[in-house]
């Protein structure tokens, strides 16, 4: 659920919210126009107080903000080993090419890589049934290491198409078709809480 509300007060890194109604303690939010990085800390009455995880100078009373309703995430998948990240899986190698040793406040990196490609090997087949946490396939993410790709928390049901080939971590490497007889494409990557 995403909602807006409005900032009431700044105080360092902790700035105070009105109108974030359905909000809970953990949800993501995104402050100010620069979209800065923050989560719902508190909720007392019709307030959200918010830690704010960039730099708060600039913002000011009646800056907007949208919850996300999903909690910090991780994105999981091929090419986190290859990079350093912050406490907000930022990648500090592309951080330093795009702004040097000082990254700009409201700037936001990808994790992962959206256009590589990497070479996904399955080891489940079409028909085979699967629950969340089952290797479906592989993909080798340096010379010695192997990322296996699994069935994502809370999903199970029957694999209905898979392929071999190469993939970014956005694209679909098979289809899994669940037990009330919807679909959901499984990817490379993985985003978890």
């Amino acid at each position: 659920m995403v909602n807006e509300g409005k900032v009431k007060r700044v105080n360092g890194s902790l700035v105070v919210a009105e109108g974030l109604k359905g909000t809970k303690i953990g949800d993501v939010v995104h402050i100010g126009e620069l979209k800065l990085i923050g989560e719902v800390v508190r909720i007392s009455g019709g307030d959200a107080a918010l830690q704010c995880y960039e730099d708060t100078s600039g913002l000011r009373p009646g800056d907007p903000v949208v919850s996300t309703g999903r909690p910090l995430s991780a994105e999981l998948g091929p090419g986190l080993i290859e990079s350093i990240f912050d406490g907000l899986e930022f990648s500090e190698m592309a951080a330093w090419k795009l702004a040097g040793p000082f990254m700009k406040k409201g700037v936001k990196l990808m994790p992962l890589d959206r256009k590589k490609k990497w070479h996904f090997t399955p080891k489940v087949k079409k028909g085979d049934k699967v629950a969340e946490g089952d290797i479906i396939g592989v993909v080798p993410e340096t010379s010695i290491i192997e990322h296996r790709i699994l069935v994502p928390v809370e999903l199970r049901g029957t694999i209905a198409e898979i392929k071999e080939g190469d993939f970014t971590v956005e694209e679909d490497v098979a289809t899994l078709k669940l037990h009330d007889g919807g679909e959901v494409g499984l990817k490379l990557m993985q985003l978890w809480p």
